[in-house]
This record gives structure tokens, C-alpha cells and sequence, in this order.
């Protein structure tokens, strides 16, 4: 049973990592956003049906009430990219991952209005500690800067994200992570396809090795992950872990767009690495009989 919890928090880590790359790629791929997300599930889309036929996974939606909230979440996580990527181009990747990652608190609030779980009070401590870490990040805000836009941006797709997840989490028992995940992004292909025709798409050609990152490292591979940790964790559990994101998205950012990070960030990344640490150990604890 510890071994199996340990796989599971280890390969919801790894989602965690590799959906942090979204905020260097997000910040230096130029092109309008919405066409950036297009490309983002056309290209994922592509990616994850070739490893459903290779793996011989049945795409088969298994009743038609299930098809109402696989468009609905679809539709809020789009929303929730949109507004991330428009978050990080108005400020930067430290205030854009961090101002999102007021999702776990969000989260804890919501989840046992979608499913059967007891509120745990525990999860708002540990929100707001995060919050706590978030302010210390980036402490001084005026309302005309671009840092507040991005930061409001970031809170809205964290609404969004939280509640995408919380739709899907009801399915996970019926469906894959792939499954559900080729669906989200096929739709929403179809839902951005005319902003193809309104915004243009010509950067791909400078941009596409970007672009597949994105699509195949951050969407297809992370976020199958993510939604097959579902099965194991609370969404509450999974937000709170995920809230590593900020501190490997600062590190990439670090590295490939010379983004220096402030003592703010190191104080600030502590307190969100504490309650990684903290929900991980009481996550470990309820697993066992």
C-alpha cells in the first residue's frame, strides 16, 4: 500500500513538472493567445489519439449523459488557458503561476459542493499559506500595472481550473486520464478553430518546435498525468500538491528566459514547498488502513 501511494504521489509530481513548462513556453511563444491554444489541443489531440490506437484503448463515451459535462469542463479549461497565457504576458512567469495557484484554495471551497467529500478545514490553512507565499512573491501592487491585470487574469483561470477539474473528477472512475483528456482538447479544436481565421496563424512557422513542447510535454503528457491522479487523490489533495508548479515554473524561467528570481521568491517558494510537504504526509496517512 506505501509503495502504491508512493508511485502515485511520485507520477502526480511529474504531471505537476511537467505542466510547469506552460509558463516559459506560454511567455515566449509569439503568437496571439488563442491560437497558441489551438495549436496546443489540434497538436495534443493528434498526439493522444495515436497512443489510444497504440495502446488499444477504446474511445467509446460509454452513456450520452456524459457528453454535456465532458463539453462543459472542456469549455472551462479553455478558458482557463486563455486567460493564464494572457496573465503571463502581462506580467511575467513568477506572477502568472503564482497569481493562478490561488486555485487550491478555491478548490478546497468548492469541492464538496461537485462531490461527496467532508469539508476539511485543514485545506484552507494550508490555502492560505500558500496565499501567504504568493503575497510575499510579489508584495507591491498598483492597480494600473500590468502586474495587477495579470494577476486578476490569474485568478480567474484559477476559478476556471478548479472548476474544470471538479466536473471531471465524477468520471475519473468511468474513463482514463487519456480519454478524457483527448476529448477536452478535441473539442476545444473545435471551438478555437475560427480563431485561425480572425487572428491568423502564420508564426507557426518559427514558432512550432514551441508549440509541440507545449502540446505534446506540458498537455498531453502532464495533464494525462494530472487527471489520472484523480482516481488516487482528493481534487483538494491533488491542488494542494500541485502548488509546486510556481517553484519549478520559476526555475524554467530562470534558465531559458533569463527571469532572475528575489529573495521574495525564495521566502515565498518556501511556504508553498511546506504545504507540498505537509498534504503529501496527510495524504499518506489517510491512504493507509
Amino acid at each position: 500500500m506505501k509503495n502504491q501511494h508512493l508511485r502515485h504521489l511520485i507520477e502526480l509530481n511529474l504531471a505537476t513538472l511537467f505542466i510547469s513548462t506552460s509558463g516559459a513556453l506560454g511567455k515566449y511563444i509569439e503568437m496571439p493567445t488563442p491560437v497558441i491554444i489551438w495549436w496546443r489541443c489540434f497538436l495534443a489531440a493528434i498526439f493522444l489519439y495515436v497512443f489510444c490506437k497504440y495502446r488499444k484503448t477504446s474511445l467509446k463515451i460509454q452513456t450520452k449523459k456524459d457528453v454535456a459535462p465532458f463539453v462543459i469542463s472542456s469549455l472551462f479549461l479553455g478558458a482557463h488557458w486563455i486567460t493564464y497565457f494572457y496573465s503571463l504576458k502581462l506580467s511575467n512567469v513568477a506572477i502568472g503561476m503564482l497569481s493562478l495557484f490561488t486555485f487550491p484554495i478555491i478548490t478546497a471551497i468548492l469541492e464538496p459542493f461537485f462531490v461527496k467529500v467532508r469539508f476539511d478545514r485543514m485545506h484552507i490553512v494550508l490555502g492560505l499559506i500558500v496565499l501567504l507565499g504568493i503575497y510575499i512573491l510579489a508584495p507591491e501592487f498598483s492597480i494600473e500595472s500590468d502586474h495587477v491585470k495579470g494577476i486578476l487574469l490569474g485568478i480567474l483561470s484559477a476559478i476556471c481550473y478548479s472548476i474544470r477539474t471538479l466536473i471531471l473528477k465524477r468520471h475519473v472512475a468511468t474513463y482514463n486520464g487519456t480519454i478524457l483528456m483527448f476529448y477536452q482538447v478535441l473539442i476545444l479544436t473545435v471551438v478555437l478553430l475560427p480563431t485561425l481565421y480572425f487572428m491568423g496563424s502564420s508564426g507557426i512557422k518559427t514558432q512550432y518546435p514551441y508549440v509541440l513542447l507545449l502540446a505534446l510535454l506540458t498537455t498531453a503528457i502532464g495533464h494525462t498525468l494530472f487527471i489520472g491522479s484523480l482516481r488516487y487523490f482528493k481534487v483538494s489533495t491533488a491542488s494542494i500538491i500541485g502548488s509546486i508548479q510556481p517553484i519549478y515554473g520559476i526555475i524554467i524561467a530562470f534558465f531559458f528566459l533569463g527571469e532572475i528570481p528575489t529573495w521574495n521568491t525564495f521566502f515565498g517558494g518556501l511556504l508553498i514547498i511546506s504545504t507540498v510537504i505537509i498534504e503529501s504526509i496527510r495524504s499518506e496517512r489517510k491512504s493507509i488502513p
